[in-house]
């Protein structure tokens, strides 16, 4: 059966590659971005792929336009069977060199997009008695790293609320969560450190100075290396998240490369897609 699906975050890259891919296989993408003007190079890709999208603006930020862009789909379609949540910004500073603003931007899209978009679709699933969450997060959610630790947070934030929420809204409603884990994306991640390196004016007396020079050059290293890299292609991780749409008893988590499962194995060896976790929290609680 042809699903309803909504996806965040579609302008570029991994959102992007899901919208087309998953119209591909024949269903109703709901593609949203914050600023529809930037919709050119999803429209070209949908042209050149010869599907059909509804494009929408959702920005996460606000739960008016979040609860606006839901009510919308459910006036049009009567459901949405699946929600993606993909919209993110990457982050590359130190906690004493960040803003408070910064920090509330970084919160205020990566975790509370993730709430407000979900809390605006459980409604229509639960009445229905079925649907599928799918939260896009990154082994930072899992495992935490030199000056990302805002970043690692909000990833952190998100997969415990995924995996509260899976605790007893799936088994009480039917409505399956599903956290996948990139070890990162080539080109938004090579974007982003670009941007994050020519925004960065040290001070004289710095002493982040140096570990900031490693761990930029050694973050361009791993993008430029053709092998043991743990950066994929936005199709390459759309691929695992589609594996995982498709999935009948769908993980709560799975990371999208052998390198990501490698990396993140200290915390995920006993129970790597979680689901034993799940029910063990269930039964000693509900």
């Amino acid at each position: 059966m042809d699903k309803v699906i909504l996806i965040t975050g579609t302008s570029s890259g991994l959102g992007l590659s899901l919208a087309v891919k998953l119209a591909e296989q024949g269903h109703c993408v709901y593609a949203t971005m914050r600023n529809v003007d930037k919709q050119s190079a999803l429209a070209e890709a949908a042209k050149n792929a010869s599907v059909n999208l509804h494009i929408k603006s959702c920005d996460v930020q606000n739960s008016e336009s979040v609860n606006r862009c839901v009510s919308e789909i459910i006036k049009e379609q009567g459901r949405i069977d699946c929600l993606i949540n993909n919209a993110g910004l990457g982050f590359v500073k130190s906690t004493e060199q960040a803003t408070e603003a910064e920090i509330d931007a970084i919160m205020n899209t990566n975790f509370m997009g993730v709430v407000r978009t979900v809390k605006a679709v459980l409604p229509h699933m639960r009445k229905v008695r079925k649907g599928h969450i799918i939260n896009v997060t990154s082994v930072g959610g899992l495992v935490g790293q030199p000056l990302n630790e805002i970043y690692c947070a909000s990833k952190f934030a998100v997969e415990g609320y995924t995996e509260s929420l899976a605790t007893y809204v799936q088994p009480a409603f039917n409505i399956k969560f599903s956290l996948v884990e990139p070890g990162g994306i080539v080109s938004e991640f090579a974007s982003n450190l670009l941007t994050e390196h020519q925004k960065y004016q040290p001070q004289s007396d710095d002493e982040y100075v140096p570990i900031f020079k490693n761990y930029f050059q050694g973050a361009q290293e791993r993008v430029a290396a053709s092998e043991h890299s743990p950066y994929q292609t936005a199709d390459e991780v759309a691929v695992c998240v589609i594996d995982v749409f498709n999935s009948v008893n769908p993980p709560l988590r799975v990371r999208s490369s052998d390198w990501a499962n490698a990396f993140c194995e200290l915390k995920t060896q006993a129970d790597p897609d979680g689901t034993r976790l799940v029910k063990l929290v269930n039964e000693l609680f509900l």
